[in-house]
């Protein structure tokens, strides 16, 4: 039986989105065990849907199908919890990694009512982001496994809910889990490729994206037939197409140590593209309310310099960068930049509707 160690580098977990019959389960398990580079399968016991009416998992009754799993294969186990029950279940059948899920971690109560269920136990334990951007909730529900005695914790990235329809399933907003590890550089960081793009043809350059940001590992949803897979159909691969993608990503280190020094800037300049490519994102949806707030004055006769509003607007802002890195004379200058682009849309508008 392979033991399972979280701070491994390139820590590869895949399996089915769910456990959906012994059948299933043993199938994919045997033939994602046949790559070398999986470290741990995965399945889905309890499946938290958005809608009811949907599979919503086997249940317990599946944990016995992941033990037989570990004995056919070798490989350690993990699936998703969210209740005291579940981890009591999960734990008599001896899964190896517990993961707490997104839609758990955004509620203190759940997180705390798991915590309490895993004191005194040796448990491995992986932590997805809430499910909205909130960096505090990441980090409480890290303070929670902590303070209950959980030594062995890791992360996992899986992207964040949006109401922007965008390329992504979940919004990756790299800068948040940067955050997160700045604040636990001790913890592995697992990026979730699958629930990020939200359809398999996403998965490698989610994948790539992750590893070139000096993440520890990934987690990709495999099954032995996706195409009738009871959930997330359209994110899952097969075992074969799972083979390809570990095969063809490259792993990167950012070691500075026997003159990897060209790697490890490679991994920072990645970090600084990942910022420059949401700054034009959001800079852009800013720019919308202009357009909107340019077509609003015209329509009520209303001059578009506002002098009192701009300063209040610069003010704020320059009290706000008071705690930041930033130089107020930076600030200024580029808030003064946005002022006069916002001030183009908002004529261009108006001349429209004139």
């Amino acid at each position: 039986m392979k033991k399972l160690d979280i701070h491994s580098k390139k820590l590869i977990i895949a399996g089915p989105c769910s456990a959906e019959s012994e059948e299933q389960l043993l199938q994919s398990a045997q033939e994602i065990a046949q790559n070398k580079e999986v470290k741990v399968l995965r399945a889905g016991v309890w499946k938290p849907r958005t809608n009811p009416g949907g599979f919503e998992g086997a249940g317990t009754k599946a944990l016995a199908w992941l033990d037989q799993a570990k004995k056919l294969t070798g490989l350690p186990v993990g699936t998703e919890v969210a209740t005291q029950k579940h981890v009591e279940d999960a734990l008599h059948f001896d899964i190896d990694l517990l993961w707490i899920g997104a839609r758990t971690t955004v509620n203190p109560f759940s997180v705390q009512e798991i915590a309490d269920a895993l004191k005194g136990t040796n448990a491995t334990v992986l932590i997805k982001n809430p499910i909205n951007p909130d960096l505090k909730l990441w980090v409480g529900a890290v303070e929670r496994m902590r303070k209950a005695g959980i030594e062995k914790v890791g992360l996992i990235h899986r992207g964040f809910s949006s109401y922007n329809h965008t390329e992504f399933r979940n919004a990756p907003m790299w800068q948040i889990p940067i955050e997160m590890k700045r604040l636990f550089p001790d913890l592995p960081m697992i990026c979730d490729p699958s629930h990020i793009s939200g359809k398999r043809e996403g998965i490698f350059s989610v994948s790539q994206k992750s590893l070139d940001l000096d993440y520890d590992g990934l987690m990709i949803e495999s099954h032995c037939n996706p195409d009738v897979a009871l959930t997330d159909a359209a994110q899952q691969v097969t075992p074969l197409q799972l083979k390809e993608i570990l095969n063809t990503i490259e792993w990167k280190s950012s070691s500075v140590e026997g003159g990897d020094f060209a790697k490890s800037l490679e991994v920072f300049r990645e970090q600084i593209n990942q910022f420059d490519d949401q700054l034009v994102t959001l800079l852009n949806d800013r720019m919308g309310v202009s357009e909107n707030i340019g077509k609003l004055k015209g329509e009520n006769k209303l001059t578009v310099l506002q002098s009192k509003r701009w300063g209040e607007v610069l003010q704020r802002i320059l009290k706000q960068s008071e705690t930041t890195r930033l130089s107020a004379d930076f600030v200024q200058g580029f808030m003064e930049l946005l002022h006069v682009e916002s001030i183009r849309i908002q004529n261009e508008k108006k001349e429209i509707l004139s």
